[in-house]
C-alpha cells in the first residue's frame, strides 16, 4: 500500500470517528445552555426597556424558543442536516453569516499566536536543555513559570499600559486604523501592527508550557544510543542538537500545539475582549451576554471541528518526523 492511501484511509477513518463525537458534542453543549437562566427574548427586551409581556412572548414565538427544548434539539440538527447553523434573534441574521465576517480575523490571531509560541518555545526550550542546572535554565524556568501563572488578561493590560501608553509604540486596540484606505503591503503592516500585542498575550501562555516540555523532551532524547553514535562519529554539537535531538524532541511538542489550537479559542474570548479585536472570542463574548445560544453552539461546534482537524494534521505531522510511527 502506498503513502498516500495510508494517508487516505487515516483521514477517512479520523473523518467517520469525528461524525459520533461531533454530534454528542452538539446535544451536551445543547443541553448545558439551556440551564442558563433566560434567553434571547429576556435580553432583547430587558435594552429596549419598554417592552411588555406580549411582545416577550411574541419575540419568543417568532425565534422557537417558547418550543419544548427536544422539539429545539431537533429543530437545531435538521439545521445541521440541511447545512444551517441557525438564525440569531439578537444579530438578526444567519450565524453561518456571523461567524464568516468574524472567522477570518480569529483564525489569523490564533496562527500568529501559534507560531509565535512554538518558535519562542522550541528556542527557550532548547537554550534550557543545552545549559540545563545553569543559570540560563534557571533564569527561563522562572521566567516560564511566571508567564503560566498569570492570568492572560491581566498580562494584556500589562502589554497596552508598557507599549501603547508609556511608550507609544503599538495601539492598543482594534484591527487596523479606522478610516484608512491602505492597500497590498501597507495594509498587511498596519494589521500587523495592532495583531503584535494581542498575539504576544495569546502567546505567552503556551510558551511557557512548550519550553519546559522542549526542555524535558531533548534531555530524554539526549540520552539515548544513537545520539551518542552521532557524537562518537564526529558530528557538531549543532547538528546534534538540531537533526538528532531537537527534531525527535518536536514529537510532544506538536501534540500539545495541535490540543492546543482549538483550545485557544477560549484564551481569545479574554483577548479579543481586552484588544477590542474582531474575532469569534469576541463575538462568544457577546453571545454569552446576549443570551444568543444559536451563535455560541454554532462557535463551539466550530472550534470542535478545528481540534478535530488539528489532531489529524499531528498525526501526519508525527508520521513525516518519525517514519517509525507510520500512518495506519
Amino acid at each position: 500500500m502506498t503513502a498516500y492511501r495510508r494517508i487516505g484511509r487515516a483521514l477517512l477513518r479520523t473523518a467517520l470517528q469525528a461524525i459520533p463525537t461531533i454530534l454528542v458534542i452538539i446535544v451536551l453543549d445543547f443541553f448545558l445552555l439551556q440551564l442558563a437562566p433566560g434567553d434571547a427574548a429576556d435580553v432583547m427586551a430587558g435594552e429596549a426597556g419598554s417592552a411588555t409581556e406580549e411582545t416577550v412572548a411574541a419575540l419568543r414565538s417568532r425565534f422557537g424558543l417558547d418550543l419544548p427544548i427536544l422539539h429545539r434539539l431537533f429543530a437545531y440538527l435538521d439545521n445541521l442536516a440541511h447545512f444551517s447553523l441557525g438564525f440569531s434573534p439578537r444579530y438578526n441574521m444567519p450565524v453561518a453569516e456571523l461567524i464568516g465576517q468574524r472567522l477570518p480575523g480569529t483564525l489569523l490571531l490564533m496562527l500568529v499566536a501559534l507560531a509565535i509560541a512554538v518558535v519562542l518555545g522550541l528556542a527557550l526550550g532548547s537554550i534550557m536543555a543545552v545549559f540545563a542546572g545553569k543559570l540560563p535554565d534557571r533564569i527561563i524556568s522562572v521566567l516560564s513559570l511566571l508567564f503560566y501563572s498569570i492570568p492572560g488578561f491581566w498580562i494584556g493590560l500589562m502589554l497596552i499600559v508598557l507599549f501603547s501608553v508609556k511608550l507609544g509604540w503599538l495601539p492598543s486596540g482594534g484591527s487596523g486604523t479606522i478610516g484608512s484606505d491602505l492597500t497590498g503591503l501597507h495594509a498587511v503592516l498596519d494589521q500587523l501592527r495592532y495583531m503584535i500585542l494581542p498575539a504576544t498575550s495569546l502567546a505567552l501562555f503556551y510558551v511557557a508550557i512548550y519550553a519546559r516540555l522542549t526542555r524535558a523532551a531533548m534531555l530524554e532524547v539526549k540520552s539515548q544510543d544513537y545520539v551518542r553514535t552521532a557524537a562518537a562519529k564526529g558530528l557538531s554539537p549543532f547538528t546534534i542538537t538540531t537533526r538528532h535531538i531537537l527534531r525527535n524532541a518536536l514529537l510532544p511538542v506538536t501534540t500539545m500545539a495541535g490540543m492546543h489550537l482549538g483550545g485557544m479559542l477560549g484564551g481569545a474570548v479574554v483577548v479579543e475582549t481586552v484588544y477590542s479585536w474582531p474575532g469569534l472570542g469576541r463575538l462568544a463574548f457577546e453571545a454569552v451576554m446576549g443570551r444568543d445560544f444559536t451563535v455560541l453552539l454554532g462557535i463551539l461546534l466550530l472550534s470542535s471541528l478545528v481540534v478535530i482537524a488539528a489532531n489529524a494534521v499531528v498525526d501526519l505531522l508525527h508520521a513525516w518526523l518519525d517514519p517509525r510511527i507510520g500512518v495506519r
